[in-house]
């Protein structure tokens, strides 16, 4: 099995890229982990199953790929190890399992024999960009006619809208249809991407220059502190009933642009004035519609709520139309100042519309958990909704060290009692809509750039569900923090102007600066994860140092990238 490319182009997407970079820091782990997990009622056929999850491998090779940084750039390449297909008996009287490993095309198998350990020990199992693999399907039998396909795989590889994919080709190789390869590589589709990106980079400038401000106070009941890192999380069901669509279709708007202007609205009602939250939308094209992998890009939405929710809403949608057109563009590659993190604001959506059927695997009853969670949350609240023909499944994911259980409740109950106060009254002044009052706390302990606690991770993408959303994505806190005080000295970098002066080259190199300080911040300079990784690949190569992604979070200067050298030598 191997990695389709065209003429030779390996290198990863923008959003792989952010993600391999997030992970190098050690900011990704769990929160990366895209879980769907599918119930089978019904006589099942293994030996098909299994079959067909290897069939959807062999489709979509991506699944089978690793990132490798080579010569400053991060290349997507076949994995040494095949994704594991493996089918586990758990209806064993006393719990037991079996476990066969399933063979792959090639003589190749999974990750062996063995039980896995459940359904939850999958989802937790890590994954190594560098080794792989990046996903793993698991076919746990319940019982005689019950049987649940655990199919994990992490985000650099998958988004969303990639569960469709997977699950409809799924169903359709179950049902013993051929799939037919896709019409471009996914190496190709990453270079088209990259081109259009590349484009639009100048426009995308000018956009974003007066509309981001890199606040990030959060005023919310109950929340000691915004967080704008990956966390263990936790989840309220909310109930986004038949009113969101009855608003949509009364203002002209759509469900999403409702859901979104309310989020708005009533972080609004909480003392915020200016409101940013940011959304995962999809950079899917004709072309990668079919395509599993990572086509997602997270942008700010920002406003100040006035006048009447349907002025408002409206208001908004204009400004949703315009971030469209630089869909593609991450904010880190149009803007400086960005350090890398796991979350842009610390409010953020994913939004996903299903617009085709269910799957249907013959002979059996299957039903889907869309909205499955994966035990991590980027951020302090993250609202995560999947709209299908039967209505809106929603969810709020929250940080439970910032923001109780209590405390997310009430939110999700303001949101509801707020959206049927808009289905009544959607023409209605905002200020006479239900609200929660200015009852938040201001937000407080931010925890100080690059600090303990703060995760540092992508600044090129966003964690995914998107826009005319569609997939879920993750970004941490700061560009550089003072060394402990009874940190040593550095080893004589700061006496050694010619270290100095070969690194201020490099980075004169890399970032196509004329002039740069040793005090100059690598990113308000307009440094993101691709600097970082060309700045790494010059330094081993013309100095034989190897340096470590941290230092790009911890100091990312002149002065602190020399120090490092200086230590490592």
């Amino acid at each position: 099995m191997s990695v389709s490319l065209i003429d030779g182009w390996d290198r990863a997407s923008l959003a792989q890229h952010g993600m391999w970079i997030t992970e190098r820091t050690g900011a990704g782990g769990r929160v990366y982990a895209m879980p769907l997990a599918v119930r089978f009622d019904g006589p099942l056929d293994v030996d098909a199953m299994l079959a067909a999850c290897a069939a959807v491998v062999e489709r979509h090779p991506v699944l089978a790929a690793t990132l490798a940084e080579q010569d400053g750039h991060v290349r997507l390449v076949p994995g040494e190890v095949p994704p594991p297909i493996r089918f586990e008996d758990v209806s064993g009287p006393s719990g037991g399992t079996s476990g066969d490993a399933y063979a792959l095309p090639g003589g190749a198998s999974g990750e062996g024999s063995g039980p896995s350990g459940g359904i939850e020990a999958e989802l937790s199992r890590h994954f190594d960009l560098v080794t792989g693999p990046l996903a793993r399907f698991t076919l746990f039998r319940l019982g005689p006619a019950r049987h649940v396909l655990q199919i994990v795989a992490h985000h650099a590889v998958f988004d969303g809208m990639s569960k469709d994919i997977v699950l409809r080709d799924l169903a359709a190789a179950y049902g013993g249809a051929p799939l037919p390869p896709l019409p471009i590589s996914y190496g190709e589709a990453a270079r088209a991407e990259q081109d259009r990106v590349a484009a639009g980079l100048e426009g995308a400038a000018e956009f974003w220059r007066p509309r981001w401000h890199d606040d990030q106070d959060l005023l919310l009941p109950g929340a000691t502190r915004p967080s704008l890192r990956a966390a263990p999380g936790g989840t309220v069901d909310l109930a986004l009933g038949g009113e969101t669509a009855g608003v949509a279709e009364r203002l002209g708007l759509t469900r999403f642009e409702v859901v979104l202007a309310a989020l708005h609205t009533l972080l609004h009602g909480y003392g915020n004035d200016r409101v940013a939250v940011a959304v995962d939308l999809s950079t899917r094209t004709e072309e990668t519609r079919d395509h599993v992998g990572l086509f997602v890009n997270e942008l700010p939405v920002v406003s100040t709520p006035r006048g009447t929710f349907a002025e408002f809403a409206r208001t908004l949608r204009e400004e949703l139309r315009a971030v469209y057109r630089y869909r593609e563009v991450p904010l880190a590659r149009a803007l400086g100042g960005i350090s890398p993190r796991t979350a842009l604001t610390p409010v953020s959506v994913s939004y996903r519309r299903r617009s085709g059927p269910d799957p249907v695997f013959p002979g059996l009853d299957a039903s889907v958990d869309w909205t499955a969670f994966n035990g991590a949350v980027r951020n302090t609240l993250h609202l995560q909704v999947v709209e299908s023909p039967d209505g809106l499944a929603a969810r709020l994911q929250f940080n439970p060290e910032v923001l109780s259980r209590t405390a997310c409740e009430s939110v999700a109950g303001h949101l509801r009692t707020l959206l049927l106060g808009i289905a009544a009254r959607p023409d209605a002044p905002i200020t006479e809509l239900p609200s929660p009052g200015r009852e938040a706390a201001p937000a407080r302990d931010v925890a100080p750039a690059g600090a303990p606690g703060t995760v540092p991770a992508s600044a090129a993408i966003g964690s995914g569900a998107a826009a005319d959303p569609a997939p879920d994505a993750p970004h941490a806190l700061g560009s550089g923090a003072d060394p402990a005080p009874d940190a040593p000295p550095a080893a004589g970098a700061g006496e050694d102007p010619a270290l100095l002066g070969e690194v201020e080259a490099i980075w004169r190199e890399v970032l196509g600066v004329d002039e740069i300080q040793p005090d100059d911040d690598l990113f308000d300079l307009g440094g993101h994860s691709l600097s970082i990784t060309q700045i790494i690949a010059r330094v081993r190569d013309r100095m034989g140092v190897e340096l470590s992604f941290e230092v790009f979070i911890d100091t990312p200067t002149v002065a602190g990238v020399a120090e490092e050298i200086a230590r490592s030598r």
